[in-house]
């Protein structure tokens, strides 16, 4: 199976780091290679800046250096702003990754997303977290 290429919003990265999580098999899988991790220099400052305030800098130094190492991760440069997201306007530096990598998923569990579903152009699809561990459980990631 072709590896996905997914985006994930800051609040799923964080449900799915630490080891006794139900959600920690998304960072596993991402561990293991099972898929792409789509990611621009605004998303990769604001998962710094949310896991130091939540965990400690340590944790987001390592985190950090592990994507910036990792040979499923690429670094996307959106030359677009498509500004679909208006009731979180910084929700879109993630629709604008994905857009710009051609990403199978943004995964997140904020409804600001669904507006996502209203647009035609362009599709992005967009996973809960539950739908997407399930998915990736089931072998289709």
């Amino acid at each position: 199976m072709q590896n996905k290429r997914i985006v994930l919003d800051t609040n799923v990265l964080i449900s799915s780091l630490s080891k006794r999580g139900q959600y920690y098999s998304v960072w596993k899988g991402f561990l293991e290679g099972k898929y792409t991790l789509c990611i621009s220099n605004e998303i990769l400052e604001e998962y710094i800046e949310i896991i130091g305030q939540l965990m400690t800098p340590e944790i987001a130094d390592n985190v950090a250096n592990l994507l910036l190492k990792s040979e499923n991760v690429e670094l996307i440069h959106p030359n677009f702003r498509l500004g679909l997201i208006t009731a979180d306007p910084d929700d879109n530096k993630f629709v604008d990754c994905a857009f710009a990598a051609n990403a199978t998923y943004i995964v997140s569990n904020d409804s600001h997303y669904d507006v996502l579903r209203t647009i035609d152009f362009p599709v992005l699809l967009v996973l809960k977290l539950k739908e997407f561990l399930e998915k990736l459980q089931n072998g289709d990631i």
